[in-house]
């Protein structure tokens, strides 16, 4: 496991919690309007600062009683193996634990909330599942199969949760969000629309598009949101 960044204090990633975000590099997508080339691309991993987990966990024991929970995120943190144990160590120390993911591991996903491992999920959903853009940015071996299966285990409700898209202009369109309401709606279901940004994206022609205005995105979030308790931009 390798350890990409720390942002050692953030009031928005958790929700209603003060947390700090551990950034795990590796991931089994590749998006080209992704801005966090340096924990995806092999080759700006090499080239990346890491932090050695002991210097993790001894931040996280100096910030008890001042931090309540631990964001997990990537990059991909479920291509991990050690996973599971690297979340115990955090929730031995006293914390709480989100984990971002795009929904590629539903294995995992499944195991980490029957053993009561994470307290909040945030699951990307990449566009609508039908369309073929989705495929064409998983490496080889992602199944669209394990990322519906993932979405089904999270409607379950065992776990707090969350469903959130970045918006491309040029990617995605208004009706691309209708279909991904079908497909991941439910009374249960919190889902924000995030509007992108373009900087140091992996496809570097991402950085001249220019994002869709935010009242584009409310009529988007204000049409779809019969099928959610809540939808919202972020």
């Amino acid at each position: 496991m390798i350890l990409g960044g720390l942002q050692k204090t953030t009031l928005i990633d958790f929700p209603g919690k003060i947390a700090c975000t551990v950034f795990l590099s590796g991931c089994n997508f590749r998006c080209p309007w992704c801005y966090s080339s340096e924990l995806v691309l092999p080759e700006k991993i090499i080239k990346h600062p890491r932090i050695q987990e002991k210097d993790f966990f001894d931040f996280l024991k100096e910030r008890q009683g001042q931090l309540e929970g631990v964001v997990i995120c990537g990059g991909e943190p479920t291509i991990n193996k050690d996973l599971q144990e690297f979340i115990e160590e955090i929730k031995d120390i006293g914390f709480l634990v989100k984990l971002d993911t795009n929904g590629s591991n539903s294995e995992m996903l499944k195991s980490l909330i029957d053993k009561k491992l994470i307290d909040y999920v945030a699951m990307d959903i990449k566009i609508n599942p039908d369309n073929d853009v989705y495929k064409s940015l998983m490496v080889e071996g992602v199944k669209m199969e394990d990322v519906k299966k993932s979405v089904e285990i999270l409607k379950q409700g065992k776990v707090d949760f969350e469903f959130r898209t970045t918006v491309v202009n040029g990617v995605h369109k208004k009706e691309d969000f209708l279909e991904i309401a079908k497909w991941i709606g439910g009374e249960n279901v919190k889902y924000y629309l995030q509007n992108f940004r373009p900087e140091k994206t992996i496809d570097p022609k991402f950085e001249k598009v220019r994002p869709y205005p935010d009242e584009f995105l409310k009529e988007i979030a204000e049409e779809i949101s019969p099928y959610f308790k809540l939808c919202q931009l972020r």
